[in-house]
């Protein structure tokens, strides 16, 4: 019984990944697969959502409590001040994890277009007769004039030329960045690397297909979140549209609007919130085609 306690405990403390590692040569190497945020960072993201959240929970539930005259009560100030707190804390609960995903997909999508930019400068440097190591050194240089210093291909082609520096494998330095990058095509270029190289296969080729078809690939998905993108703001304009709705009926018809602090018009709000938010969630999926 003991050791199922202890394997349950295991299991509930998540071990959460580290946001950088250390290279072969002691460089510090990022993890794309999670990105931590700042304490001021979370702070600004959280304060953020409580106050949207707040504001979107007075505006649907403030007022709850007045007389029979209509006048607020006691019990009306407590709830138009408890209310919009808890919906304020829900939404700043919510909206960091579902930001720090956005953020850690952007960066992944940022990385997988630099990397076909550097297989196209390596796809030059191999056909102009450069053998591996001083290609990499020469797409470097090249890229250092395409991105800024803190671009995360020239972080990861820094860590690439200190390994062949120090005599580290650099199949094994490309598969570390496989590994770390998240991304199946960098990851499926560093086997196919490390395989063909150790064995004599022809790195340029390879190379140039491996930039091929990760060029057709990254041309489909802009194709697609092309194609989807009207869908997509169509649904961001569905989000405020409720809010707005509800917004213009108390500012235009106050004595309607009485009618959703009732306990009919309460109920009728809250169900209706809650199928909006599930047909949000649902929409958001089918529109998210992972390629």
């Amino acid at each position: 019984m003991a050791e199922k306690k202890e394997k349950k405990k295991e299991k509930k403390k998540k071990v959460e990944e580290p946001q950088y590692y250390s290279s072969a040569t002691n460089l510090p190497t990022y993890n794309y697969r999670v990105y931590h945020m700042k304490p001021m960072e979370k702070i600004l993201y959280f304060a953020l959502a409580f106050v949207v959240g707040a504001a979107v929970g007075y505006l649907f539930y403030g007022g709850i409590g007045k007389d029979e005259f209509g006048e607020p009560t006691t019990l009306t100030r407590i709830l138009n001040l408890l209310i919009p707190s808890v919906v304020g804390l829900l939404a700043g609960k919510l909206f960091i994890p579902v930001r720090r995903k956005a953020i850690t997909s952007k960066r992944q999508k940022e990385l997988g277009r630099q990397f076909r930019d550097m297989l196209d400068a390596l796809t030059t440097s191999l056909g102009a007769g450069k053998n591996v190591n001083d290609s990499f050194f020469s797409v470097y240089e090249d890229l250092k004039v395409q991105y800024d210093s803190d671009a995360f291909i020239l972080k990861e082609l820094e860590v690439i030329i200190s390994g062949i520096h120090n005599n580290v494998d650099i199949e094994e330095v490309l598969e570390d960045f496989g590994k770390r990058s998240a991304n199946d095509d960098i990851l499926s270029f560093a086997n196919v690397f490390r395989i063909s190289y150790r064995k004599g296969g022809n790195i340029k080729d390879i190379i140039r297909n491996t930039h091929s078809i990760l060029s057709d690939k990254m041309e489909i998905a802009e194709d697609i979140e092309t194609l989807v993108t009207s869908n997509k703001m169509e649904q961001n304009i569905m989000i405020g549209m409720p809010i707005m709705l509800i917004a213009v009926i108390k500012m235009m018809s106050p004595e309607f609007a009485a009618n959703f602090v009732k306990p009919t018009g309460i109920l009728s709000t809250t169900v209706s919130l809650a199928i909006f938010v599930v047909a949000y969630f649902i929409g958001k999926a089918v529109l998210d085609i992972k390629l």
